[in-house]
């Protein structure tokens, strides 16, 4: 049986106790295959690169800055709450890329997003601004989250921070993907972003966990780029 196939079966309500405490202790159960030179290695990368990449895309994200606000009224950017390591809430940042009010809207399209599954996910969301489509198609809007990573609430690579929202629907299996710190990219992004099925995410982000190093790291860095100009699944 394929590691993937196992990860899959498992990931059913009936065959994981549903006590709160149950799922507490296992969403926090230390992932042992994590060696502290691998977790002191990826946190220096992460501080480095997102340094380094805020300094040489300021100008760019002063220009995404500008065009947002003279298109619409409202911030520039889009501040969440989202979950992290352990389910800890901490503030998560985007270029905003709808309405200022869109939060406010999001009840009256509630039943039309294009996927079925615990997160809402609308190819031509009619809250989208025109700017706001063309940064998220090339995942542009998500640049602001370098600042998560230089404040260690975000590493470059790890399962994307859900919603409090999400979390609350999660089964005690998914719950492993809070076990590591959140990350910008992961292999679901590399491989097909929203068009693959939030329980299959859920799969590769806790096979990544189980199985994560340096150089699975560098590998998804590297296809990054590419997945991102190409926008396959990217709404």
């Amino acid at each position: 049986m394929s590691a993937l196939r196992f990860l899959t079966e498992l990931n059913t309500d009936a065959q994981w106790p549903t006590n709160s405490k149950t799922i507490e202790r296992y969403a926090k159960a230390p992932v042992t295959t994590d060696s502290s030179l691998y977790l002191a290695t990826k946190r220096c990368i992460d501080v480095l690169a997102s340094g380094i990449l805020l300094i040489l895309l300021t100008p760019g994200m002063l220009i995404v800055a500008i065009c947002i606000k003279l298109e619409s009224k409202g911030p520039v950017f889009f501040f969440q709450e989202r979950c992290g390591l352990h389910g800890k809430s901490f503030r998560f940042f985007k270029f905003r890329s709808m309405v200022g009010d869109a939060e406010a809207h999001k009840a009256a399209i509630a039943d039309q997003s294009d996927i079925k599954s615990i997160r809402f996910k609308m190819a031509l969301d009619p809250r989208t601004t025109r700017i706001g489509a063309f940064i998220r198609k090339y995942s542009i809007d998500e640049l602001p989250q370098l600042m998560n990573v230089l404040l260690g609430d975000m590493s470059l690579v790890g399962p994307r921070p859900p919603l409090p929202s999400e979390v609350a629907e999660y089964t005690p299996y998914q719950h492993r993907r809070l076990t590591v710190i959140p990350g910008i990219t992961c292999t679901w992004q590399v491989g097909g972003r929203a068009d693959i099925p939030f329980e299959q995410q859920a799969d590769m982000d806790i096979m990544y966990i189980r199985t994560r190093s340096l150089w699975q790291d560098v590998r998804i860095l590297i296809q990054t780029p590419l997945a991102v100009i190409t926008a396959k699944g990217a709404y």
